[in-house]
């Protein structure tokens, strides 16, 4: 009976043994179409060339300030994107910036006269700054 036993269990460990082999062999074949994918969209990308974006020429073309945005500012035209980066320049210089709600900008006399009021929304600025561009 010893032997039977032993027969018994024998097969057990060779099935055990095969199974993990079927399992990585589906593995495998599964990588391998992904890959072959995988480099048919990198030679798509690699096909259409690269084009630089251009800027806006609205956003680019020199506006001049006057009143409350020239005295922050200057009175030197410069398109609307320098405008903001100036006006950002000066929040951060005078730390304007609420500690509490970053999105809000405290006013000082001069930008008191620009806002027209305490307080302001950074989304707000540019509505704002609009007012004094021509």
């Amino acid at each position: 009976m010893a032997t039977k036993k032993a027969a018994k269990k024998a097969p057990a460990k060779k099935a055990a043994k095969k199974a993990p082999a079927k399992k990585t062999a589906k593995k495998a074949a599964k990588k391998a179409p992904a890959k072959k994918a995988a480099k048919k969209a990198s030679a798509k990308k690699a096909a259409k060339p690269k084009v630089k974006r251009k800027p806006n020429a609205a956003f680019m073309a020199p506006k001049q300030p006057h009143g409350p945005l020239a005295a922050i500012i200057g009175d030197k035209a410069m398109p609307r994107t320098e405008i903001t980066k100036k006006i950002w320049d000066y929040i951060k210089k005078n730390k304007l910036q609420d500690s509490v709600n970053k999105r809000m900008i405290n006013a000082d006399e001069k930008l008191r006269a620009l806002f027209g009021k305490a307080q302001a929304s950074m989304f707000e600025l540019t509505k704002m700054v609009n007012k004094y561009v021509k």
